[in-house]
């Protein structure tokens, strides 16, 4: 890769990473659901009205807002909204790689190679010990709704293997179109007319640039990235700068919100990119080992 382009896979990772801070930030003057429902208003204002549809059968949109956007990312808000700590769920969310592959084998009939299962069981060693150490009953149940965000973003890959080639911009911001309706719908039967009402007393230039962080930088921008160094270089160039991700949600959750990096979590981060990086390189380091000499 040119220069050039590894400093834009990094850049993205990086604001993908720090998101999980803008969410924490954005939390604490917005419910989650009506906080996940501004991102994508404001993810799909204005594209849709420059950028046709994808030419992809309505059900299959659909499923993808619901799953890629909805689902993940209301889960993923309210888990920590009940006090799941940024960093660890940028970690946790990597389990989606593991998902996928689990829901590849179940609905596509694919067949897992034994480096994706070894790097699975290591993964998921790795929360377990984060597991071990929760406290407190509304952290085990973030705990477990961010795990839930992890699967709901692992069928949404199966539902965009479905879909096939697209404007990569074009399904985002129609997915998002389509997940904003439910979510507004949602957070008004969840979370109530008053909590729209103390969202608004409380609106501040933080809460407007956390949502604007989410739909701008982190949706657009990092998505734009990511697809024109995917369409550049072979996937298996760029797809491992995604394990990034955590490494700089971590950092940025210790640095801007003073999350201890006590060495459990240092410890279950490196399970969690040890079984990554199986899962990415095994095969190949398997097919050089037995590779004549």
């Amino acid at each position: 890769m040119q220069p050039t382009d590894i400093l834009l896979a990094v850049l993205t990772v990086s604001i993908w990473g720090f998101n999980f801070v803008a969410i924490k930030i954005g939390l604490q003057g917005l419910p989650p659901i009506l906080f996940c429902a501004l991102r994508f208003i404001f993810a799909a204002l204005p594209l849709v009205f420059f950028i046709k549809r994808p030419a992809i059968p309505w059900r299959l949109l659909i499923a993808y807002g619901g799953l890629q956007f909805a689902g993940q990312f209301s889960l993923l808000f309210y888990g920590m909204k009940l006090g799941f700590a940024p960093g660890l769920a940028s970690l946790v969310m990597q389990l989606q790689v593991f998902f996928t592959v689990g829901l590849a084998v179940l609905i596509l009939g694919e067949r897992p190679r034994a480096a994706q299962v070894a790097g699975a069981l290591i993964a998921f060693a790795g929360m377990g010990l984060v597991a071990a150490h929760l406290d407190g009953a509304a952290t085990v149940i973030g705990f477990l709704l961010v795990v839930g965000a992890g699967l709901s973003w692992a069928a949404a890959n199966i539902v965009t293997k479905q879909i096939g080639k697209v404007n990569p911009l074009a399904l985002v911001a129609w997915g998002s179109l389509l997940a904003a309706p439910g979510l507004l719908l949602a957070s008004l039967a969840i979370e109530g007319p008053a909590a729209w009402q103390d969202a608004a007393a409380r609106f501040s230039w933080i809460s407007a640039g956390a949502v604007l962080f989410q739909s701008y930088p982190t949706t657009i921008l990092g998505f734009a990235i990511w697809s024109t160094l995917m369409r550049k270089y072979p996937a298996a160039t760029v797809a491992p700068f995604s394990l990034l991700v955590p490494v700089a949600g971590m950092l940025s959750a210790s640095l801007v919100l003073g999350e201890a990096l006590q060495p459990w979590k240092i410890m279950a981060g490196l399970l969690v990119l040890c079984g990554l990086l199986l899962n990415q390189f095994g095969g190949r380091l398997m097919l050089l080992a037995k590779a004549p000499r």
